[in-house]
């Protein structure tokens, strides 16, 4: 009895302090006294108002409230409406997202008011609950879906568009007159019109047919649009592009330094078709080595301002789903005028690197060149090389090689975190169909080219950015990454307990090398890549910037990307500033950093609609597999279900807490566990498990398992 006394109490302190926080949110410019708070509350005895001064002294340690004067209180923020971005949930609650707050604001369904995923809105703080702050939105300032893509469903007298996104909890009403002769099940683009007070669902209008459902074409297209990443170049930017001559001008071939007789190759993938970069290599009479790492001259065809440029500036990136690529430049450029093909004379942005035994730098020089590759090698032909000592180049590749192994141990050794990284990739047949997969892994070919472009990043970085004889910082757009948030951390030692492994620092900059002590004593282990991926979620996500604040996962003070301007603008936006700081030259670049912020956004929307390419492949993959049972591995856990990786097919999909119909089960975030009410029955990370495919759909790109 005496505990459910105590529970009681705690229940009724946690509602009354939720009572006081709303008064005194919905009353920003009053302050209140305990006994006016009891009054207004209507507990106006001795004892409720005991406890209502306890509970006011503890919000004013804990900073939600502030005491004005002695005794009075008020709310702790003046400004009860806030704009943000909302994120909607499947359930269809949602999150508004506010720029510079460390908890977002918790938005009920009923309290959306017609608000979709992605759109910015004010937003009114309405009260506390369970320990969220809780809001409503009062106005919606920008749509973000003023198109959607998804499934055209007609029926007699009207149509409803069902959006491909399952974040959109709306269907779009299409009438049958505005379908652009869509027929039914096709996969379209359609706009979004009036959308009357009254309304369940929206008015629109398709705008574009993309095709049959489940026809690659008609997907990919469709993933591409629902990312907001445009998919043809207008048509000034293709004429534009044609007019680049692929003849090097020979006066300006002198303005250069001429590396065209310098032994130059790539190495790339196998289906590479745009190829930024190339080495070249001379050994020196002094012992030392000369290493020019020689990238794509970008910049003297795209020039600042032109149609090219803006367009580029646009898109950002370019895009690489499954069976094809999306380019930020027009393919007569991107895969022909830039691209460093071999035994074609290009126009290079270069540094050239003379390196001791130690793979010390002795001399560096950045600028403008021309070459010639004399070489394509694939990835698997250099490793041959590396494996074997034998075929052509053999000496040159084994020489980078060795360098490029003590430039990443040094830079282990300096704080970077070490990743083994592996990628699924799809075997697709004539059609494009998937019929098989295959994990890529990383070798020391990858590794090779690897260390020579970080390095190339650093140095430029360094020498744009470092105040030596300068007087003043360049602006520039840095590629930073920012710390671990250690309450990820914390799960993360949670998580590594399951497998009795411990995982303890005492500065953040040790977690790096901390993990990497952890890996190097797993790496034979059968949990080893779940591991490394749970430690991957902990770090921050790069992005670009105009602030320094370094590069915390490769363990570097200054760090950009220059490497590849055919496919991110970042790096043309490098090549400009460098080339200026060289000239004595440098200009302030108008928004600078309003495009980093730009060209991280786009970069998250391609990693969106790779991912959502990776989806649709595996789903059609595993369709004629349904029935079929799997042992797999638990990889991931939420509140809604397990994701299992299956073995042999290299593929997820999920198994619903609601098929686990034993028991009622539950997300237990302290222990990362599924945990059954009754029956305990526990479900970690890293349990193996047999399932069966239950469900695929490939238009959601979902696929259902049940736990065998």
């Amino acid at each position: 009895m005496t505990r459910k006394k105590k529970r009681t109490h705690s229940n009724w302190k946690i509602t009354l302090s939720e009572q006081v926080i709303n008064l005194l949110q919905a009353n920003p410019n009053r302050n209140f006294n305990y006994k006016q708070i009891a009054s207004l509350l209507e507990l106006d005895n001795a004892q409720n108002r005991k406890l209502i001064y306890s509970i006011l002294k503890e919000l004013e340690e804990q900073n939600i409230i502030k005491e004005t004067s002695r005794g009075k209180f008020t709310s702790h923020s003046k400004k009860t409406v806030l704009q943000g971005k909302i994120e909607t949930t499947r359930r269809g609650a949602g999150y508004v997202i506010i720029e510079g707050e460390e908890n977002d604001i918790y938005i009920q369904e009923k309290n959306r008011n017609k608000a979709l995923n992605g759109d910015i809105v004010s937003v009114k703080i309405i009260g506390k609950k369970k320990g969220k702050t809780e809001g409503e939105v009062v106005e919606i300032i920008e749509n973000a879906n003023k198109t959607i893509v998804g499934t055209i469903d007609i029926s007699d007298k009207f149509a409803f568009l069902i959006p491909d996104d399952n974040k959109l909890d709306i269907n779009l009403f299409i009438p049958l007159s505005k379908l652009k002769g869509a027929k039914n099940g096709y996969k379209v683009v359609a706009k979004i019109g009036d959308w009357p007070q009254k309304a369940k669902n929206p008015f629109g209008e398709i705008i574009e047919v993309l095709g049959k459902t489940e026809s690659n074409d008609a997907e990919m297209k469709a993933i591409l649009l629902a990312n907001g990443i445009p998919i043809d170049f207008p048509n000034a930017v293709i004429n534009e592009a044609n007019r680049v001559n692929i003849q090097l001008s020979p006066s300006e071939i002198e303005k250069r330094k001429d590396y065209r007789e310098v032994l130059t190759f790539t190495i790339d993938p196998v289906d590479a078709k745009d190829f930024d970069d190339a080495l070249s290599i001379q050994y020196l009479g002094n012992g030392n080595i000369e290493v020019g790492i020689h990238i794509a001259d970008v910049g003297h065809y795209v020039t600042e301002g032109s149609e090219l440029d803006k367009e580029a500036l646009n898109r950002g990136n370019s895009v690489y789903l499954v069976d094809r690529v999306i380019p930020m430049l027009p393919e007569h450029l991107s895969n022909g005028v830039c691209s460093l093909r071999p035994n074609e004379e290009k126009f290079t942005f270069s540094a050239i690197f003379e390196l001791n035994d130690k793979a010390e730098i002795q001399n560096e020089w950045f600028g403008k060149t021309a070459t010639l590759s004399d070489r394509r090698f694939t990835y698997e032909e250099a490793q041959e090389r590396i494996e074997s000592g034998e075929g052509d180049l053999a000496k040159e590749i084994l020489s980078l090689d060795k360098l490029a192994k003590i430039l990443r141990k040094k830079r282990i050794k300096h704080g970077a975190l070490e990743i083994v990284s592996s990628e699924i990739r799809f075997e697709l047949d004539d059609n494009g169909s998937p019929i098989g997969t295959y994990k890529k892994t990383t070798k020391d070919a990858n590794k090779l080219v690897e260390e020579f472009m970080l390095l190339t990043n650093k140095r430029v970085a360094k020498f744009v950015g470092a105040v030596t004889k300068r007087k003043t910082q360049i602006p520039f757009i840095y590629r930073v990454h920012d710390k671990p948030d250690e309450k990820k951390v914390e799960m993360f030692r949670i998580f590594l307990s399951k497998f009795n492994k411990e995982f303890t620092y005492g500065h953040p900059d040790e977690i790096a090398g901390k993990m990497n002590t952890l890996f190097e004593e797993m790496k034979n282990e059968a949990e080893f890549p779940m591991i490394q991926s749970m430690a991957i979620r902990t770090m921050a996500k790069a992005i670009y910037d105009t602030k320094n604040i370094g590069h915390y996962g490769l363990g570097f003070r200054y760090y950009a990307h220059f490497t590849s301007p055919i496919r991110r603008y970042a790096d043309l936006m490098v090549h400009r500033i460098l080339l200026e700081t060289l000239n004595n030259k440098n200009k302030q670049h108008k928004g600078l950093k309003e495009t980093a912020d730009h060209i991280s956004r786009t970069e998250r929307r391609a990693v969106s609609a790779e991912r959502d390419s990776q989806k649709y492949f595996q789903a059609y993959y595993l369709q004629d597999k349904v029935g079929q049972v799997f042992t797999g591995s638990i990889v991931g856990i939420t509140d809604w279900g397990m994701y299992i990786e299956m073995t042999d097919l290299n593929c997820e999909g999920m198994v619903s807490l609601k098929t686990l119909s034993y028991d009622h089960f539950y997300f237990d975030e302290k222990s990362y566990s599924i945990i059954g009410s009754q029956t305990n029955d526990t479900f970690n990370v890293g349990d193996v498990v047999q399932v069966k495919i239950s469900n695929v759909s490939v238009a959601r790109k979902q696929v259902d398992l049940l736990l065998i």
